[in-house]
């Protein structure tokens, strides 16, 4: 395709990033110059190809701005093809307009939500790996490409990601990395130096290109060596350029990072343009490929347990996950080298084209957990409960993607035993009850596993499912339903005094105490409250109406966890007692930690009697909070 055209679209491109962030009062318009040619000769050179009529076409390359704070510099390529609005153009970063401060999913060509750095090339082989898989019969893919700032390569997440590329052979995976030298407050840890990062990505397995970043012709040299590669590797463009470029008094000087131009200073950064033609558009060519994708739907065959049998509920989260593949093409799993203790290994056994190891490295795991999600999958995601913690980010910003991402944390809690207290989850309850409109599940036996397991690939959005390591009873017969905010009522009667409420390992600890009391004529109410978030409202709210009191018991911090969750529903009319995790844990049994903890049958007996003897009737909550 012939470039002619290429040096009046830069021009084009400069002017609308420049007048848009000025309109805005804010943005970060030296960041977006630094990257017009590149780009510019990327989309309008013949070498993106999509069809911008039909983003979800299968067939389109995908593009992640990994730094997203040069949005400006994307919508004003998305004008030049006539799919942004001069209105909506020149109200960038205004409320109500779908062109926001970093990219969303508001805007129809956001591919993945970008702005927390790092995360954007984990994304993007998610994406890589999910085209491949589509095209297995093809001699090439679709292409990812994926914009990552320089000083973002300073993340541990991109190096993941990089790992990641290399190990899976990711050849339609493409980063470029605008080496513009200035961050936000002076010169990055790279600078300049392009033979740094060249080496650093050679010797992580990565094919690369060096190329002065404003040099059209250069860069159309670059890209069509990239077109006729026939290297297994991912590829890298390492595009040396300077921020501001093209206005002289911005031009690779610091101090104007993330600031938007003053109206006279955009015109006169304008007049050093020249003469810009506003009205001409350009077309991107679309796909040559013709794959149509077919989204299956879901069907599950329940997995069958013997009441009373011990069964770890990570095994039975392993279990129907298995059933899942079987069923439902789309399902995907993911797992940090712990599929042996999640149980993920039986899916990978039986579906080795459809399960994707991620080793230890959590963070990109949930990258690219977004990226196959944005490409239709349905991905289960799985590791020990304590080291999702370590992707809290990752989560957080797959919500704004409007990832669609199943989370199964195991060994959660003190009851772990003797691994110590690094190992014990007793923060994931709080880090994935603040997700937005997130689903958070903590079953106690097999059956309710299995059937949760379900329920959270019938959600459309993040959902979490809380496993316990040991083995436990089956207490729920095979017939049983459960549903997202549904509870089961395990002992009730007419005379009930206390109602106990718990979930996972500590229900067993309450259906103890129950028994116990009961031999002494106390009658109190347990609550299997597997529906964390969102929960029964009205369960709890008839045990207000029928018992004297509230005594939540949780494997898991007070903060954020259980005891939060039902003090803060809106129902609550008597005492909420709390038992929970409240100091430091050590190595120990599990039923040495639980009484530690006073999380444990004892404890809950002695609570009941404490409130029994001391009843508070009024809107309150524990003392320790």
């Amino acid at each position: 395709m012939s470039q002619s055209h290429l040096p009046e679209l830069c021009k084009q491109v400069r002017y609308n990033i420049l007048r848009s962030t000025t309109a805005a009062g804010t943005g970060h318009p030296t960041s977006s110059l630094s990257g017009v040619e590149f780009m510019s000769a990327l989309m309008f050179g013949g070498f993106f190809k999509t069809e911008l009529d039909n983003p979800a076409n299968p067939n389109n390359d995908r593009l992640i701005l990994s730094k997203g704070h040069a949005c400006p510099l994307l919508y004003s390529l998305y004008y030049a093809a006539g799919h942004v609005s001069e209105t909506e153009l020149m109200n960038l970063r205004k409320f109500g307009n779908v062109l926001e401060g970093h990219p969303t999913m508001k805007w129809q060509y956001t591919e993945a939500a970008t702005g927390s750095l790092g995360q954007g090339l984990g994304v993007a082989a998610g994406m890589a790996l999910a085209l491949q898989r589509d095209f297995v019969t093809e001699q090439s893919y679709p292409n990812v490409w994926c914009v990552l700032g320089d000083s973002e390569m300073a993340e541990g997440s991109v190096w993941e990601a990089m790992n990641c590329g290399a190990y899976n052979n990711l050849n339609n995976l493409i980063a470029i990395v605008d080496l513009n030298r200035l961050g936000q407050r002076g010169e990055t840890q790279i600078g300049h130096h392009s033979e740094v990062l060249e080496a650093k990505a050679n010797a992580f397995g990565w094919e690369t290109f060096v190329v002065d970043g404003h040099d059209l012709d250069a860069i159309e040299v670059v890209y069509n060596q990239i077109a006729v590669s026939e290297s297994p590797k991912p590829k890298m463009v390492i595009a040396k350029t300077f921020k501001g470029a093209g206005i002289s008094f911005l031009q690779n000087k610091d101090g104007w990072h993330g600031k938007a131009l003053a109206p006279e200073d955009c015109e006169r950064a304008i007049d050093e343009l020249g003469i810009v033609d506003t009205n001409m558009k350009w077309a991107i060519p679309h796909p040559e490929t013709n794959l149509v994708r077919a989204i299956n739907k879901s069907s599950h065959s329940n997995f069958e347990y013997n009441k009373d049998d011990k069964v770890a509920t990570r095994l039975a989260y392993g279990n129907a996950l298995n059933n899942l593949g079987a069923n439902y093409a789309d399902v995907v799993a993911l797992d940090a080298e712990m599929n042996n203790s999640t149980f993920a290994n039986i899916f990978a056994k039986n579906f080795p084209d459809r399960y994707f190891e991620m080793f230890i490295a959590e963070q990109n795991m949930v990258s690219v957990a977004t990226g196959l999600s944005r490409m239709g999958r349905v991905p289960f995601v799985s590791t020990f409960a304590a080291f999702l913690t370590r992707a809290a980010d990752q989560i957080r910003m797959a919500q704004y993607s409007h990832a669609n991402i199943k989370f199964m944390g195991s060994h959660v809690g003190v009851s772990i035993g003797p691994d110590g207290s690094s190992q014990m989850a007793v923060e994931d309850i709080s880090l994935f009850r603040a997700i937005l409109d997130s689903v958070v599940l903590y079953p106690s036996d097999a059956v309710s596993t299995d059937r949760l397991v379900q329920k959270m690939t019938d959600h459309k959005g993040i959902s979490y499912l809380r496993c316990t390591r040991a083995d436990v009873p089956v207490i729920y017969n095979n017939n049983e339903t459960f549903q997202i905010g549904g509870s089961k009522t395990i002992f009730s009667s007419p005379n009930d005094k206390v109602t106990v409420i718990a979930a996972g390992i500590t229900l067993f600890e309450a259906i103890k105490a129950a028994k116990e009391l009961s031999k002494e004529g106390i009658n109190i109410r347990v609550i299997d409250l597997y529906s964390i978030k969102p929960l029964d409202k009205s369960a709890i709210a008839k045990a207000c109406q029928e018992t004297q009191a509230l005594i939540t018991v949780e494997d898991h911090l007070q903060e954020g966890g259980i005891f939060e969750a039902v003090s803060s529903c809106g129902v609550v009319t008597k005492h909420v007692h709390c038992l929970a995790v409240k100091k430091m844990s050590c190595s120990g049994t599990p039923a040495e930690l639980l009484k530690l903890m006073e999380i444990d049958a004892d404890a809950i007996i002695r609570k009941v009697k404490e409130v029994l003897s001391n009843p508070v009737l009024d809107i309150k909550v524990d003392e320790a909070m």
